[in-house]
């Protein structure tokens, strides 16, 4: 067996090779593009096929650096932390506060029946906590995230079992959330609030991107390049800083005997300094301003994406997949039923929970959609349902707000638990 090393500069430009591949496909196959799978995992995929037909057909193991890839996932994870605004929490009201209990239940459950399934198979119950809510709510982020951990408790290749697990719940996601929201709304409501629109999409869908069809509309958002660059350059000077006190922060989680990942510490410490911020205000031109204008949202968002990109085109080209081999039958168990206990959760508990019409039918859709794959699905379930039927304004509203600003700290605090419990 020979081994190819590459290091992190290699590493990352093979990585950005493939998020221009995945990026070329999903523009290209129509099936890609609608069940919204990231481009940097279908590039991804493209390179860890390569690197296992040189593994099984000429021996050759090609091992990556990983340090950059780090890097991009806490720079990723700070700003997400940056989205947790509190204030925004009285917007959603009764339906919020439900589908953050639902999110609590449907993420113990995500893991509690995987360790079920681990210990009649009789095999490493770290397996089910990989393909579990690390792998299932959390995606490929937080699988990559908790790879590690996991790593040095004894699972070997945990990094690969849990991105191929995020890749299937990613798929299962957008493939499941749309009929099954579908499949209620026909069954179960039948007092007109379902109407089905046999017209063009609905005015208020087509009005969110409105702004940007416009001329008027797209000059509104262009500035010079001078401002840009101070703006951009302003959001990653925070990131830093954030993710500086972050890894910091962590340490002290450390310290306390629960096992958290290394993105965690910068992860509260970016949504500690948001709404510290947003109640501090100082004069500007004679006049109170809050502190939070400081944060340039929209920039932070974007770099957030751009690292997220990164950070997943070099997670997926370091699959590992001739470690799957000996895990094929256990994973594929583990992974059909975490799709069978969505769609039993979202049809026959989240769906009378969150008031059995027309909204709660849409929220499923997304619930289905970040419960298995990423808010991103979850949106696009949302949007399929709407454009046949109507417009929804709650579940748009309440699904962001769940996927952004309590998912991942809600999942991480679980997935905890349940590794202190394992020790």
């Amino acid at each position: 067996m020979t081994t190819l090393e590459l290091d992190m500069i290699q590493t990352a430009g093979i990585g950005a090779l493939a998020l221009v591949v995945g990026m070329v496909l999903t523009r290209k196959l129509a099936f890609l593009q609608r069940i919204c799978v990231p481009s940097p995992v279908t590039g991804g995929l493209v390179f860890s096929l390569l690197t296992l037909a040189l593994y099984a057909w000429f021996g050759v193991e090609v091992s990556f650096d990983g340090t950059l890839k780090d890097v991009s996932m806490l720079a990723f994870f700070t700003c997400v932390g940056f989205q947790c605004d509190l204030k925004v929490l009285k917007q959603g009201g009764r339906p919020l506060a439900f589908m953050l209990l639902l999110l609590v239940i449907m993420i113990t459950l995500q893991n509690l029946m995987p360790m079920g399934i681990t210990r009649l198979m009789d095999v490493n119950p770290l397996i089910g906590i990989a393909a579990g809510s690390v792998s299932m709510t959390g995606g490929h982020g937080t699988a990559d995230g908790f790879a590690a951990v996991l790593e040095s408790m004894g699972l070997q290749g945990a990094d690969t079992i849990g991105m191929a697990a995020a890749t299937f719940g990613l798929i299962a996601g957008s493939m499941v959330g749309g009929p099954l929201a579908d499949l209620i709304i026909r069954k179960k409501l039948t007092d007109g609030q379902s109407q089905q629109q046999d017209a063009a999409a609905d005015p208020a869908m087509a009005g969110i991107e409105s702004d940007e069809a416009s001329p008027a509309g797209r000059a509104m958002r262009v500035s010079s390049n001078e401002q840009e660059f101070r703006q951009y350059a302003g959001a990653c000077y925070c990131i830093l800083m954030v993710m500086a006190g972050g890894t910091l922060l962590s340490w002290l989680l450390a310290r306390t005997g629960i096992t958290f990942p290394l993105y965690f510490g910068a992860l509260i410490l970016a949504a500690v300094v948001r709404n510290i911020m947003g109640v501090i205000r100082y004069k500007e031109n004679g006049q109170w301003v809050k502190a939070e204008k400081m944060l340039d949202m929209e920039r932070i968002t974007s770099v957030g994406n751009i690292f997220l990109s990164l950070f997943l085109g070099m997670a997926m080209i370091s699959l590992r997949l001739w470690e799957l081999q000996s895990l094929a039958v256990p994973l594929i168990v583990i992974l059909v039923s975490q799709v069978l206990l969505m769609v039993l959760l979202v049809y026959f508990v989240a769906f009378p929970v969150l008031g059995r019409n027309y909204d709660a039918a849409v929220l499923c859709a997304g619930l289905c959609g970040f419960g298995l794959g990423a808010t991103p699905n979850a949106m696009a379930n949302m949007s399929a349902v709407c454009y046949k039927y109507r417009y929804s304004a709650t579940p748009f509203l309440i699904v962001p707000i769940i996927g952004s600003m309590f998912t991942d700290i809600i999942n991480t605090g679980i997935i905890s638990f349940f590794l202190k419990f394992l020790q």
